[in-house]
């Protein structure tokens, strides 16, 4: 499963294209969705290449679900979705070719069937510089809590 720079997962993952990176580890880069299904809307990209769920070691499965962890409990301080909805697009639904879970905040009024919609979304300007920094604060913040509380 070495890398492999012409899939684009591999050069999101890897700072090879241009990002709002909100946390990254040596296994895996998390960054803002280019068209939010809601504001703060994050994917997890593996750096390693990797397609299907089922090419996925233990360690970056648990690299994978750390991170959605920590992003999960940024997310909901800064935003109070009612939920969020992890996901996962396998086979021909991966349009990324390249394994990548979602984060999604969620608001109990908005049909999640919008995510999966065909239909070209109106370009708007989602502030995703904005949302970055914040997201990248409430982590910070959330991690520095829980060295704290493992020192104790």
């Amino acid at each position: 499963m070495g890398e492999k720079m012409e899939c684009l997962g591999c050069r999101l993952a890897n700072g090879k294209e241009t990002i709002h990176t909100v946390y990254e580890n040596d296994l895996v880069t998390c960054f803002l969705d280019h068209d939010p299904f809601s504001e703060g809307h994050t994917l997890i990209v593996p750096k390693q290449h990797a397609v299907e769920l089922e090419e996925l070691d233990e360690q970056l499965t648990k690299a994978i679900m750390d991170a959605a962890q920590i992003i999960a409990k940024a997310i909901k301080p800064l935003y109070c979705p009612d939920g969020i909805t992890l996901c996962q697009n396998g086979g021909v639904f991966n349009e990324l070719t390249h394994f990548h879970m979602h984060v999604v905040p969620r608001d109990k009024n908005r049909p999640f069937s919008e995510f999966y919609s065909s239909e070209p979304a109106e370009p708007r300007n989602h502030r995703l510089a904005r949302t970055a920094a914040a997201l990248r604060e409430a982590i910070g913040c959330a991690t520095a809590a829980q060295r704290q509380r493992s020192r104790q």
